[in-house]
């Protein structure tokens, strides 16, 4: 396998993390610092501004499964390039954005990038992100290090304040306009919209048959009925998704109390909730709207190509 690492500044290093983490061909990613004169900085050397350091991310990457490209076009949108005086809430060099390039190719990608994004006329103001060759690359603190898994809370806190998430709504909106026409209304406006369905009119909060839950824009597998059970919400209920990898969840301050929304990982869709009075040793609820699932009786999993889940109900009737 070749790797290869790319390196950008888009501001808080804590929010160029998780745009990038855990996605197909990305192997590691490191927050520190670079760009400035002195050698190994600590963090407060560079946000006091006097080292020429910016705080920035080292990509470890498989260009086979995740094209430098890619990269680029996703630290975009993660960013806004028309700040010359840092991002957002953080002001000063220190948060300014660079895309660092490690050869030629990668030069050329990011300028041709930089000059597409320009002519498409989606921001008024010039684009500002230098594209400079790569240098010297320093590891933060490990406190810095996957910041927004480490400190979920504090880091949902910090990102709505800042202003960025807002920012990438109104200039990277995703087109979900098809999904209109292949969803309920119901299903838009709790996958869509992170809505909520009524407690006990819903399709699967009762549902005793054997299966595999998909989400029902994906067709990504979720939960099953062998970890369902019934909490008396009125909501179906589950103790663990099928596989960690399945759901990610976040801190949602969206309510008077703070609550951890699950989403499902490739599809996006808000799923529900989950909560820590659950049964079993984890003690978690997983509350999941039935209008963001799709159900496939286990005798219908083959026929659809979720065979490979049938091994999750040997020995059962």
């Amino acid at each position: 396998m070749k790797e290869e690492t790319a390196t950008f500044a888009g501001g808080c290093f804590w929010c160029m993390v998780e745009p990038f983490d855990e996605q197909e061909g990305i192997l590691e990613i490191t927050s520190g610092y670079t760009g400035g004169e002195t050698e190994d900085p600590s963090y407060k050397d560079v946000i006091s501004g006097d080292t020429g350091h910016v705080e920035a991310v080292r990509i470890t990457f498989d260009p086979q499964r995740f094209p430098y490209k890619k990269l680029v076009d996703l630290f975009w949108q993660n960013i806004d390039p028309t700040d010359d005086g840092g991002q957002f809430k953080d002001r000063g060099d220190s948060y300014k954005t660079v895309i660092f390039y490690h050869n030629e190719s990668q030069r050329n990608v990011a300028e041709d990038s930089k000059g597409e994004l320009e002519a498409s006329g989606k921001f008024k103001d010039p684009i500002v992100t230098e594209i400079l060759p790569a240098q010297p690359f320093y590891e933060a603190e490990d406190y810095h290090q996957d910041f927004y898994k480490k400190n979920a809370f504090r880091y949902a806190l910090y990102k709505r304040g800042s202003g960025r998430e807002e920012f990438k709504r109104t200039h990277w909106p995703k087109d979900r306009s098809h999904l209109r026409v292949l969803l309920t209304d119901m299903q838009y406006f709790v996958t869509q919209e992170n809505g909520t369905e009524p407690p006990y009119e819903n399709e699967y909060w009762d549902n005793t048959k054997e299966g595999l839950y998909v989400d029902v824009v994906s067709g990504e597998p979720l939960f099953t009925s062998k970890d369902q059970y019934d909490s008396g919400c009125g909501w179906p209920s589950f103790t663990k998704p099928v596989m960690d990898a399945s759901v990610k969840e976040r801190y949602d301050l969206s309510h008077k109390s703070t609550r951890v929304e699950v989403r499902s990982r490739e599809g996006d869709s808000h799923l529900g909730h989950v909560f820590t009075d659950g049964p079993g040793p984890k003690g978690l609820r997983y509350c999941i709207n039935s209008a963001a699932l799709r159900f496939i009786p286990k005798e219908r999993l083959e026929a659809e190509g979720y065979g490979d889940f049938l091994m999750l109900f040997h020995g059962s009737k």
